[in-house]
């Protein structure tokens, strides 16, 4: 005879799980498709378009770390834009420090670096001490932007990674969904490099990305 209490026990734990799965994969389902489109404008040389469909995928996770690796190499081979490729290998790393392409990105590092250092420089080769304290200074400001509050917001007392308080007459944004940190600087800035600064005027944490949901009020610093 089948005991009922038991019976409803296992079919509440299977319920459970398999909406956990379908969660999962409908969650899944926009990066992986903005990411299957990115390879595809990619494909055509239409790297523009194929930066802001990798952008589109982050999710500031760590599967997302292959993203910003694809995001770099855009940046700085295709886009010549140095520092959003210094900015992606950056998060690359922290999110996959022991990752495939760890190596790699440490390597394409030190070759965005150097192209911001000619361009600074107005064309001339970048000499080993300047490629030395270029990246220092990178190092130290990144560290400085998740650490120090924007001035019109008093430091917090709270709990690490708590939600500051939103200061009278500040620029904000209501998160959508599908919304990154990285996603929304992009909105407002036209590139993702300030998603540190835009972290930094709403949460206490110093290191990591931190969790953003639709219809969080954000902060965003000028």
């Amino acid at each position: 005879m089948i005991n009922l209490a038991r019976f409803s026990r296992w079919m509440a734990l299977l319920i459970i799980v398999l909406t956990a799965t379908s969660c999962e994969r409908i969650f899944d389902k926009g990066s992986k498709e903005n990411i299957a489109k990115a390879e595809k404008k990619a494909m055509v040389g239409d790297f523009p378009a194929a930066a802001q469909l990798y952008e589109a995928a982050l999710d500031g996770t760590v599967k997302s770390a292959e993203t910003h690796y694809k995001l770099a190499l855009i940046y700085a081979d295709k886009l010549k834009k140095p520092l959003d490729a210094v900015h992606h290998l950056n998060r690359y790393l922290e999110l996959a420090p022991n990752g495939t392409r760890a190596k790699d990105a440490q390597a394409l590092q030190k070759t965005a670096l150097a192209q911001m250092i000619v361009g600074l420089n107005g064309g001339s080769p970048a000499t080993q001490a300047e490629m030395v304290r270029l990246r220092n200074e990178n190092q130290a400001l990144l560290n400085k932007l998740a650490q120090k509050p924007p001035p019109e917001v008093a430091t917090s007392k709270s709990a690490p990674g708590a939600k500051k308080p939103i200061p009278a007459n500040a620029r904000t944004y209501t998160v959508k969904a599908g919304d990154t940190l990285a996603k929304i600087s992009r909105l407002f800035y036209k590139n993702s490099t300030r998603a540190a600064d835009i972290q930094a005027a709403n949460f206490n944490q110093s290191s990591g990305t931190a969790k953003i949901k639709p219809g969080m009020v954000l902060i965003i610093p000028k």
